[in-house]
C-alpha cells in the first residue's frame, strides 16, 4: 500500500516572522493616520501655529537641533544622569530584593521599612535632597536611584518568594547548597518577575528626570523644555517630548530582549 501525502496548504508554512512583520505594519496605520490629521490641524486657521505647529515643521526644528547639537548635548546629559541612577538604583535593588526574598529574617526586619518608604513618590524627596545635597549632577542622579531601588527590590522579593518550593525542596533532598540552590533555580526562576520591574523602572526612569531636571538642573531635556516654555517655542517642546518617547521605548525594549536573551530556556 501507498501511503498518501498530507497536503499542507501553503499559507500555513508562512514564518511567524512574516506574522510579526504584518503585525508592525498594521500597528503603524494609526500613527500614519494621526500624523496626518496632526499636520492638518497644524497649517489650518483652526489653531495659532506657534501653539499647534504642523508635524512638519516639528521634524524641521527636531533637524535643526540635532545639526547644531543642542539636542544630542542635553541629551547626553540626560541620558548620563539615567544610566549612572539607575544602575545603581536597579543593582541595589536586586541584591538587597534577593536577600530579602530568600532570608525571612531580613524579610521580617526590613518589610516594615521597605513598606513604609516604597509608596513615597520620588520626586516627594526632591526638597529633602535639593536641602541636602543641593542643585547639582548629584541631585538627579540621587532621585533616579530612588525612583529605581524600591521598585525593583520589591519585584525581586516578590519573585524570590514565588519560587515553587516544591523544586528548592527537592535540590535540598539531593545535597545542593542553599547558595546553589539560590544561584541555580531561585534566581532564574526569579528573573521574569524582576525583569518586570526593570522595565516598567526604565520608563519611569526617564519620567521622573525630565521633572527633576524641570524643576532643578540647568542642563538636560526637562531644562531645555522650560527654555522653550519661556520663549514660547511649541515645535521645541513636542522635540523634547518625542526625544524622551525614543529614549523610554528604547530602553523598555532594551530589558525586553536582554530578558528573551537570558530566559530562552523557559
Amino acid at each position: 500500500m501507498t501511503k498518501s501525502k498530507i497536503k499542507i496548504p501553503k499559507h500555513k508554512l508562512k514564518p511567524a516572522r512574516s506574522k510579526s512583520l504584518n503585525d508592525a505594519k498594521l500597528g503603524f496605520i494609526p500613527i500614519i493616520i494621526l500624523l496626518i490629521i496632526w499636520e492638518i490641524i497644524g497649517r489650518s486657521d483652526f489653531i495659532s501655529k506657534g501653539l499647534f505647529p504642523p508635524f512638519t515643521e516639528v521634524m524641521q526644528q527636531f533637524y535643526e537641533l540635532l545639526k547644531n547639537g543642542i539636542l544630542l548635548e542635553n541629551l547626553g546629559r540626560s541620558i548620563l544622569r539615567v544610566l549612572a541612577g539607575f544602575s545603581m538604583g536597579a543593582l541595589l535593588g536586586i541584591i538587597f530584593g534577593t536577600v530579602m526574598g530568600w532570608n525571612k529574617y531580613i524579610d521580617k526586619s526590613f518589610s516594615p521599612l521597605i513598606s513604609v518608604l516604597y509608596p513615597i513618590p520620588a520626586l516627594g524627596w526632591l526638597p529633602i535632597l535639593m536641602l541636602y545635597i543641593g542643585i547639582g549632577e548629584a541631585l538627579p542622579i540621587a532621585i533616579i536611584f530612588i525612583c529605581s531601588f524600591f521598585p525593583v527590590c520589591y519585584n525581586t522579593i516578590c519573585g524570590i518568594k514565588n519560587v515553587d518550593k516544591n523544586y528548592i525542596s527537592a535540590a535540598k533532598t539531593m545535597g545542593a547548597s542553599n547558595i546553589r540552590i539560590l544561584k541555580t533555580i531561585v534566581f532564574p526562576l526569579a528573573l521574569p518577575t524582576i525583569f518586570t520591574g526593570l522595565r516598567l523602572e526604565a520608563g519611569m526612569a526617564w519620567r521622573v528626570i525630565i521633572a527633576a531636571e524641570m524643576v532643578a538642573i540647568p542642563t538636560g531635556i526637562g531644562a531645555l523644555m522650560m527654555k522653550a516654555e519661556s520663549l514660547i517655542r511649541m515645535d521645541i517642546i513636542i522635540v523634547c517630548l518625542l526625544a524622551l518617547s525614543i529614549m523610554t521605548f528604547t530602553f523598555e525594549r532594551f530589558f525586553m530582549r536582554l530578558e528573551a536573551a537570558l530566559t530562552k530556556w523557559k
